[in-house]
């Protein structure tokens, strides 16, 4: 029987769902499976080298790379995928049979895929939106949003030059108009859409990115964040009249995308998406 050894390295990944998804879907290859998380906030004072060093040691096949480590990543690693590349963050890492690592991005096609499911292809071309953060989940987001043929991207975050950084990546990539925004209020009268892809309003990062008291009916907003499925940011977009995606379906796509290249098979959508909605039940 193939077994499979995979995981997590990030921080408070606690209740992180990844481990529910990935090992039903070794169960429907067949095959025996373990996703295992290594929290850099658990006390024991490991590095992202050393947990990095260790799964190596380990024998997995590959890991996630989560918040708050998706760009120090890079530097460690032997190659990067040309997509990961051109964003300048990695989320996976793949080991071959000699130990040899590759970094991938699935959040770029995660986040575009969930997106598009639940506003539609077209939901903001040619439109502007407003995007907080521009750490490593929001690099993804940035080029999924472009992708996605959004006409101008506003972005704010806290470090003002990270979000300049990332218009620049953007131009020089050819990816569409971009503005690093001093405050992000102001541009919710212009905005189509707005994106909170910072880790305010997780669990263990509670409150809200921004006001919402600008926020209106005619918006999409959406937020990269599961845990909790809908955060405070969301319910309070929704009772001024939103629409709103939660971070689900981004982390359902993406660890489709991820499942293909730890493994080389494709995972099943509809059985993963099933096994999110019972793991994140299981987990309420």
């Amino acid at each position: 029987m193939t077994r499979m050894l995979v995981g997590l390295i990030g921080a408070h990944i606690g209740k992180s769902l990844a481990p529910a998804l990935h090992e039903d879907a070794f169960a429907a290859q067949g095959w025996t499976g373990h996703y295992h998380l290594m929290d850099s906030a658990d006390g024991r004072e490991r590095t992202l080298s050393d947990m990095l060093d260790a799964a190596r040691t380990a024998g997995f096949a590959g890991v996630n790379i989560t918040f708050p480590f998706k760009e120090a990543v890079l530097a460690l690693l032997d190659e990067v995928a040309p997509e990961a590349a051109q964003i300048g963050a990695v989320n996976t890492v793949v080991f071959d049979k000699s130990g040899r690592t590759t970094g991938h991005n699935t959040d770029r096609s995660g986040f575009r895929a969930a997106f598009a499911e639940t506003f539609g292809e077209d939901a903001v071309r040619g439109k502007p939106v407003l995007q907080l953060g521009a750490g490593g989940a929001g690099r993804a987001v940035a080029f999924a949003m472009m992708d996605l043929g959004a006409g101008h991207l506003g972005i704010y975050d806290q470090d003002r030059g990270r979000a300049d950084q990332l218009c620049a990546d953007l131009a020089k990539r050819g990816a569409g108009h971009c503005e690093a925004l001093a405050a992000p209020e102001p541009a919710v009268a212009a905005a189509a859409a707005i994106v909170n892809a910072t880790p305010v309003g997780m669990w263990s990062h509670p409150g809200l990115p921004m006001a919402t008291d600008r926020i209106e009916g005619r918006h999409l907003v959406a937020d990269v964040i599961y845990t909790p499925l809908e955060t405070e940011f969301l319910k309070s977009a929704k009772a001024h009249g939103a629409r709103t995606m939660g971070g689900a379906g981004m982390c359902v796509h993406q660890a489709v995308d991820a499942f293909r290249h730890f493994t080389g098979r494709p995972a099943d959508l509809a059985r993963m998406k099933r096994a999110f909605a019972a793991a994140s039940q299981r987990t309420a």
